[in-house]
């Protein structure tokens, strides 16, 4: 079990830890390929590519058995990596990240069906550290790791570095990993995956392309919203009446469910726009450097991983847990608030607190919801259930990322024009986030301003987030204890054998 666990935590790092890495190294790969104009669809279409196959992936396992499934999404991770690593201009990139965020949409799908087949819902809680640690880990080590292998091996080695832990977890799980063969005579619904596919690719793309490349009200985001609230529709009608739905809609049937999606959903908005701004903040404001950007989250990652790997404890233990999205939707909403309350004399000691009570907020929730949705539904449908939490995490911090940017670079730009005139304007007309040499070289009266612009957009954009937070407080109230599916520990066991005994007698 040990071995088998390993594995899936290395194919789990291998999907968070990819964009973490090639984020620093993008600088890098623009100077070598050029296509500047065109640097954000390597993001992009990677993320289009997870968030439209996630379902697929869930629901082939479903079908088909988990393992071969799995062991195929890696291998199709593996060769968009490798093909990425031998591009020879941004066009090729692009069309590889997306070959290779076909694959990561499978992984963390996997990762999460295959510990829901292995481990009943009673015990999944003690694992939820292990969980939390490789997610702290990727954000932390990612640009540190990214920026080293850039400067001393070269970009391409950004993909590379994913074939040797993805052979690891390969040979692993081929070997060790046992779980009972399927054959499906279902055909795959093909109707409701491309509909989904258009609804999930112009929603990503409106949050993508809103307010940067194209403005909200402009024609091209209007028609793409057209066509996402249409394509959306459209699946949900089909879903009720396919005989084999990509995703069944008797799952949201259940209240407990349908709230973990809520709660996924939020928990994503927060958490990757936590991460954008937070190192913006910390750079611009408080003089941080930019090398170690990861490290600057330590105090919200360390503070979710303790929490998560007590959440779990106690979960295992009692087999009870309203009380963790009921805290850490509290705690969401505190620390959100009291990072919006940063300006430009908040000391590294005062804000890392912010951070560490966000972050206790979040170790509350990431892997609750979870396990709440999988205990939420039949063996039959875990990695659908599995599939559509990763899917509203994912929608979740497209939606964060977009919107509090949006207002982030709205108040940056304001402020600027009003702290520093005409050369303030001039400065954000391109970028309302600055890169540090950029930053350096503008004259100190501007650079001031720009520091109590980033203030202002942070307190704004953070302010956002603590308002979408009570959403998820809202949704934690209304969640049933249901009993977790699994063994209670044999330590109460043992002691209601002592008390059934007395009863007899």
């Amino acid at each position: 079990m040990r071995v088998v666990l390993l594995a899936l935590m290395i194919a789990m790092m291998l999907a968070m830890l990819d964009n973490m890495i090639i984020g620093t190294a993008m600088p890098t790969i623009v100077g070598d390929l050029g296509g500047l104009e065109h640097l954000s669809w390597v993001v992009t279409s990677y993320t289009l590519a997870t968030a439209a196959s996630t379902p697929i992936w869930g629901k082939l396992g479903d079908l088909y058995g988990r393992k071969g499934v799995f062991l195929s999404s890696i291998v199709l991770f593996l060769i968009g990596s490798v093909l990425s690593g031998m591009a020879q201009d941004m066009g090729q990139l692009i069309a590889f990240r997306a070959v290779q965020g076909l694959g990561a949409g499978g992984l963390m799908v996997g990762v999460m069906a295959i510990i829901g087949d292995l481990i009943p819902p009673r015990e999944r809680g003690r694992y939820q550290g292990m969980m939390a640690g490789v997610m702290a880990l990727a954000m932390i080590g990612g640009p540190l790791v990214g920026g080293t292998i850039t400067d001393h091996w070269g970009w391409r080695w950004t993909f590379y570095i994913n074939l040797p832990l993805g052979a690891i977890a390969l040979v692993a799980i081929s070997a060790v990993l046992h779980l009972p063969k399927k054959r499906s005579e279902a055909r795959i619904d093909y109707l409701g995956a491309a509909l989904l596919t258009v609804g999930i690719t112009a929603i990503v793309l409106v949050t993508t392309w809103g307010g940067t490349e194209y403005a909200w009200t402009s024609a091209v985001i209007m028609e793409l919203i057209g066509i996402g609230v249409a394509a959306l529709v459209g699946f949900v009608f089909w879903q009720a009446r396919a005989a084999e739905p990509i995703l069944p809609l008797h799952i949201f049937r259940s209240l407990n469910f349908t709230l973990m999606s809520v709660i996924g959903f939020i928990v994503g908005f927060v958490m990757f726009g936590a991460t954008l701004f937070l190192p913006l903040y910390q750079q611009s404001v408080q003089g941080a450097s930019a090398t170690n950007s990861g490290l600057l989250l330590l105090p919200m990652l360390g503070a979710m991983l303790v929490t998560s790997m007590v959440a779990g404890r106690v979960t295992t233990q009692t087999g009870r847990y309203k009380v963790f999205p009921l805290l850490g939707g509290a705690l969401l909403v505190v620390g959100l608030y009291l990072l919006s309350l940063m300006d430009t004399e908040t000391s590294r000691l005062t804000s890392g607190v912010y951070m560490a009570v966000v972050g206790l907020g979040m170790g509350c929730l990431m892997q609750i919801t979870m396990l709440v949705a999988q205990n939420s539904v039949e063996m039959k449908d875990m990695g659908v259930a599995s599939s559509s939490t990763t899917l509203f995490r994912t929608l979740g911090s497209s939606f964060g990322v977009a919107i509090m940017g949006a207002l982030f670079n709205h108040r940056v730009q304001d402020v600027m024009a009003e702290r520093a005139g005409a050369l303030g304007s001039k400065v954000t007309e391109q970028s309302a986030q600055l890169d540090a040499a950029s930053l350096a070289k503008l004259p100190a009266a501007a650079r001031e301003a720009y520091q109590h612009a980033v203030s202002a957009g942070t307190h704004g954009a953070f302010l956002l987030g603590a308002a979408v937070a009570v959403v998820a407080l809202v949704a934690a109230v209304f969640v049933k204890e249901v009993p977790l599916k699994g063994a209670a520990p044999k330590t109460e066991e043992a002691a209601a054998a002592p008390a059934q005994v007395s009863e007899a007698v």
